[in-house]
């Protein structure tokens, strides 16, 4: 057997033989996996499946699992070529940084900053992005050429707000262009279409009800945030005498195609009302390590039923960090306190990464497990390593254990996408050269306002004694 290559990896037909495969029912041995036309045609039984296709020279792997791409259940692509703006900042950024810069993209700087975006999740091993919306004022071609050419999968939101400003805007040219959009991507083999509103406060009931029923109709997610920041609590029983999500259910907009980011200061009733809905919740771990007031109380939500998928809000596009911060932060802010010390048992962040993740957003028919007839949307991870030696517990092992530099190989529709983290068919690098001498200007052009200080002012001034 030749070492493996691209050139092995990029074949039609692909016939792998792994040491472990993630199937639906967890990790498992002597499984081989047959991958044409972009699809799992086969997994199963290796004895089985290799005499099946005798005319295929197996690919034989036994230092590696593999396993679904993961899915970013949340995340805000043209916010790529700002990550650290939001470093130290107090609740509610999206007001003073994001929508500031994000409006003053044109649409070069858009496709360019989705572009870093995809480059950044496809190494991270994210083979599927949900796209929250974009406050980038033209139409969503540039995001979605970028993703298309990166080949990630994405889930393209299209913010609705009507409420954004002192008066209502006329709901029908609105609602006309998302229905162009559920329309122009319904059918589109990697970008999905989903309708967005940036949070419930920025919408009429009327609008907030009518998105959502669309989205029902055409079966796609309905996505908002809600419940991620006191102050937003706080506005909205002042304004209407409910939470978030009570106003969501009042307006009819709580329903089974709901995907709410963040939901991190919930009520048990509220829990009640998500779980009655079918609606799902994007936990997003490190934004509330990095920038949020609480923690989502997610193994609860588990507990009552709640359909959960991880998301990373932008932060950081490294999924395996991303499964040891969801686990991490249960155990700090719940598990602690109440002597819970396994926090659901290391498997549900897996598994709420990938299948569980796909089936919240409506795309479990699509992609999210190894079986046949799905999108091969996988990773070769490596298993050779010595945070892995010895192996006892390999679901557990890879929340806590796994990271970024072990995923040699990233598929998307059954094809090779990333090598040892970097594409194959366009220039990555000559991309972020572009991204480092456009993005200051682009930053530096936006109306943003920074509260905290960059790292060295914040140093010299402790060092000073003037903080």
């Amino acid at each position: 057997m030749p070492s493996l290559s691209p050139e092995i990896l990029s074949a039609p037909r692909l016939l792998l033989r792994p040491g472990q495969v993630l199937l639906p029912e967890g990790f498992a041995a002597d499984i081989a996996v047959l991958v044409e036309n972009g699809r799992f045609a086969a997994a199963g039984p290796a004895t089985a499946i290799l005499a099946a296709n005798a005319d295929l020279v197996p690919i034989d792997l036994p230092d590696h699992a593999l396993m679904p791409g993961f899915i970013d259940a949340h995340h805000h692509l043209t916010q790529a070529i700002g990550k650290s703006l939001a470093f130290g900042e107090p609740s509610e950024i999206f007001r003073r940084i994001w929508v500031p810069m994000e409006s003053h993209l044109g649409g070069e700087m858009a496709w360019l900053s989705a572009k870093l975006a995809a480059l950044e999740a496809l190494r991270g091993g994210f083979t599927t992005v949900v796209d929250a919306g974009t406050r980038h004022e033209g139409d969503l071609d540039p995001i979605a050429v970028a993703v298309r050419e990166a080949g990630l999968r994405t889930v393209l939101g299209l913010i609705c707000n009507d409420a954004a400003g002192p008066e209502p805007a006329d709901p029908a040219p609105i609602l006309a262009r998302a229905e162009r959009h559920l329309a122009r991507w319904g059918q589109d083999s990697l970008v999905h279409p989903s309708l967005a509103i940036s949070i419930p406060e920025v919408a009429t009931d009327a609008m907030l009800h009518r998105v959502a029923s669309l989205c029902g109709e055409a079966g796609v997610p309905f996505q908002t945030h809600a419940n991620e920041h006191l102050v937003a609590v706080e506005r909205s029983l002042v304004a209407r005498g409910l939470r978030p999500v009570e106003h969501l259910r009042a307006a009819g907009a709580l329903n089974a195609s709901a995907l709410l980011a963040h939901a991190t200061l919930v009520t048990p009733r509220e829990i009640g009302l998500l779980r009655d809905s079918g609606a799902a919740v994007a936990y997003c771990p490190v934004a509330s390590q990095w920038k949020g007031n609480a923690v989502a109380p997610a193994t609860a939500m588990l507990e009552m039923g709640v359909p959960l998928a991880l998301g990373t809000d932008a932060t950081r596009s490294d999924a395996f960090r991303l499964l040891d911060a969801a686990e991490a932060s249960q155990r700090l802010a719940y598990g602690i306190p109440q002597g819970d010390f396994s926090c659901g048992g290391g498997w549900p962040w897996m598994v709420h990464a990938t299948a569980a993740s796909a089936d919240a957003l409506g795309l479990g028919a699509v992609t999210g497990r190894v079986a046949p007839g799905l999108a091969a949307d996988f990773l070769l991870v490596d298993l050779a390593v010595p945070e892995l030696v010895p192996s006892r517990d390999l679901m557990w092992e890879l929340t806590r254990f796994g990271n970024r530099d072990q995923i040699e190989a990233v598929f998307v529709a059954g094809r090779l996408r990333l090598w040892h983290g970097w594409p194959l068919d366009w220039d990555a690098r000559a991309a972020m050269r572009e991204v480092a001498a456009r993005a200051g200007a682009a930053v530096a052009g936006s109306p943003i306002v920074k509260i905290h200080p960059l790292s060295a002012a914040h140093r010299a001034a402790a060092a000073s004694g003037t903080h």
